[in-house]
């Protein structure tokens, strides 16, 4: 039963990495919480029945931090999205320019006026003063942040629509947007 038990533990602790790593959104950062509980609790249950003390304070311990995670995903940081979602609808049904939520600026799927998928936001760049957005930096192409290409997207091109930014740009004209390195964005 306790082998059966450690590689439950060991299944949700790797499960749970790859989900809060991925970072794919508060809600799966949560659950990805979730299941770290689920295997910090079978770790504990293995210490137990083991005499091993580190493994059961060690899992204690990040039982609970866990069940923060669990609360500040799913429960606070899911708030706060539900605020600026209902905000960002709202507006759309009011006069004056419509909202959207700058938190999606690290995560909106960037895509063209038909609708194809060309790359994500990672960031954006805006007006210390003015608040006005100058651009936003692009991600194509790549896995998990590997490989891809960082490229400069004038916001004067972009719109936001749903959680999603439209670009009135074709595949081909993206892809022709200048990279950019990592460290190294433009000043203007």
């Amino acid at each position: 039963m306790a082998e059966l038990i450690s590689w439950i533990a060991t299944a949700a602790t790797i499960t749970a990495a790859v989900m809060t790593a991925s970072n794919l959104g508060s809600r799966i950062t949560g659950y990805g919480f979730a299941v770290f509980t689920v295997g910090s609790i079978a770790w504990l249950f293995v210490g137990l029945t083991s005499g091993q003390q580190a493994l059961v304070w060690t899992n204690a311990v990040l039982t609970g931090l866990n069940l923060f995670g669990v609360w500040r995903w799913l429960g606070r940081q899911a708030k706060i999205e539900e605020g600026a979602s209902s905000a960002a609808e709202a507006s759309g049904h009011s006069p004056g320019e419509s909202l959207f939520p700058i938190s999606l600026l690290s995560r909106a799927a960037i895509v063209d006026t038909h609708g194809n998928v060309l790359g994500r936001c990672i960031d954006a760049m805006a007006g210390c003063s003015s608040g006005a957005l100058r651009y936003v930096v692009a991600s194509d192409g790549g896995v998990a942040g590997v490989g891809e290409t960082l490229r400069r997207l004038e916001w004067r091109r972009a719109r936001f629509e749903g959680e999603r930014l439209i670009v009135t740009l074709d595949e081909r004209s993206f892809a022709a947007l200048h990279p950019i390195e990592r460290d190294q964005w433009p000043a203007r």
